[in-house]
């Protein structure tokens, strides 16, 4: 999936949505991994032609508040496509599942009702180091896979 990410098309078609918003909402929690995540996805819609203008950027305390950010963001921006960006590391306790499972529903229930995509750029992993791995490192950047996941989603809705 990172090799996607560095050619910014889809089985060979540009992406051509001059005048798109695009929204983006970055848990705080773990900024160490969201700040690569944020930037990874900037760096694809902005190659992609999407002008820095139409780039909404919206901070939540953590990934729990994506949804009602990315709500939010939605109304208050006018947004053609979200992404939320955070970060969940598992632990000892069952906190993970059910933050995981909140904002995974959360997100999904944002693309139905809103009919736009919302796309979970959300890391669940087991450890800080995948993590890393995973905003930026040898997997890849997932913030900048949601960005062509968004961007994907905006050709096909105009279709």
């Amino acid at each position: 999936m990172a090799s996607r990410a560095k050619t910014y098309t889809t089985t060979g078609r540009k992406f051509s949505l001059t005048g798109k918003r695009i929204g983006i909402v970055v848990a705080q929690w773990h900024n160490d991994i969201t700040e690569p995540l944020l930037q990874g996805a900037l760096d694809v819609l902005k190659k992609s032609g999407i002008k820095a203008s139409d780039i909404i950027i919206m901070q939540a305390p953590g990934s729990f508040e994506l949804p009602l950010c990315a709500q939010w963001l939605i109304k208050d921006s006018k947004a053609d496509a979200v992404l939320c960006l955070g970060c969940i590391i598992k632990g000892e306790t069952p906190h993970f599942n059910y933050i995981s499972e909140a904002v995974a529903n959360g997100i999904m229930n944002l693309n139905i009702t809103h009919n736009i995509p919302i796309i979970f750029g959300v890391l669940t992993t087991n450890t800080l180091q995948q993590s890393k791995e995973r905003s930026g490192g040898k997997h890849g950047n997932k913030g900048a896979d949601a960005a062509v996941a968004a961007l994907e989603m905006l050709e096909n809705k105009k279709r």
